[in-house]
């Protein structure tokens, strides 16, 4: 597996710039959209808005938690059952789920301005995907913010 599964999506592109776009575009798909088309699948077993934006308050915190123990010298980051985490996204609404993936990005983009570059290249461990550095969180970021993008859009 990958070290980051979502580098194709990324392509290329600053990591932090799109995890800095992801907040305000996210809001423009949403906006205007009825509560029909938020909870409407585009394939059966697909996520729906709601629980799309879910994912992705639950990843922010989880990349967030990741990048923190890196940064605190815990090299071994931790998996998530998307599945097992994914069984509660009816319990919030598209609302509280981008109010708090919104949240949450900015503090974490603050955490990633302040980085420095021997903090980008500390050590991390995903017990799936291998040895990596903290730099590669932040990327998986990135390119996890476009597929999901690109998925809203479809």
């Amino acid at each position: 597996m990958s070290l980051n599964p979502y580098a194709a999506a990324l392509g290329g592109r600053d990591p932090v710039e799109v995890i800095a776009e992801t907040p305000g575009r996210l809001a423009q798909v949403v906006d205007g959209l009825t509560a029909v088309e938020i909870e409407a699948r585009s394939a059966p077993g697909k996520w729906n808005v709601q629980e799309i934006l879910a994912h992705l308050a639950d990843c922010e915190m989880a990349f967030g938690f990741r990048m923190r123990q890196s940064y605190g010298g815990e090299t071994l980051v931790q998996p998530f059952d998307q599945d097992a985490w994914a069984r509660a996204y009816g319990v919030y609404t598209a609302e509280q789920a981008l109010a708090t993936f919104v949240t949450l990005r900015a503090w974490n983009l603050a955490f990633v301005g302040g980085l420095t570059e021997a903090d980008k290249k500390l050590p991390a461990v995903h017990p799936e995907r291998g040895e990596m550095v903290l730099w590669t969180i932040v990327e998986t970021m990135a390119g996890h913010d476009l597929h999901h993008l690109a998925a809203l859009k479809k």
